[in-house]
């Protein structure tokens, strides 16, 4: 299923959906962050993705990182809260979404960074290489808040 990104964009189309998500903000001992490539936009991001019921937002995000990235994490902090209604995910079914993603920090504890059918790169990747990468702007925010220390964020 494809996806177009509206960010701050006066010609976004209405959310008619809010599905609640989770993304990990994984970081190693050399302080290198995990980032997948994603196959449906080509842009680098943290793993996330939609909470399954019968879980918690941080199993949703543990699940989601080894799904799309091969690495097991444990969660050791929380980063906060992204829901801005004027980040907007158009899917090609007709879904259009507000983005609502509870964030987390971790560290892994095993794995190996595996590509799959959601990301086509997956590496780690130190802060100062991160200007380097097409990443979106709602993924520089949340890494932002890391970096600076600016969290919990609950915007």
């Amino acid at each position: 299923m494809g996806r177009t990104e509206y960010y701050h964009d006066p010609k976004a189309p209405k959310a008619n959906t809010l599905i609640p998500a989770s993304n990990l903000l994984v970081v190693d001992d050399e302080g290198a962050i995990l980032l997948q490539r994603r196959r449906d936009t080509g842009q680098w991001a943290l793993p996330g993705g939609a909470q399954d019921i019968g879980e918690t937002p941080a199993q949703c995000a543990v699940r989601e990182c080894e799904e799309e990235t091969g690495i097991v994490a444990e969660v050791t902090g929380f980063l906060g809260v992204y829901s801005n209604p004027e980040h907007i995910i158009e899917y090609t079914d007709g879904e259009i979404r507000q983005q609502y993603e509870a964030v987390y920090i971790g560290r892994p504890v095993g794995g190996k960074p595996t590509v799959n059918d959601e990301a086509d790169g997956v590496r780690w990747v130190h802060p100062d290489e991160l200007h380097t990468l097409d990443i979106h702007p709602s993924m520089h925010e949340q890494i932002g808040h890391y970096l600076t220390g600016a969290y919990p964020y609950l915007g």
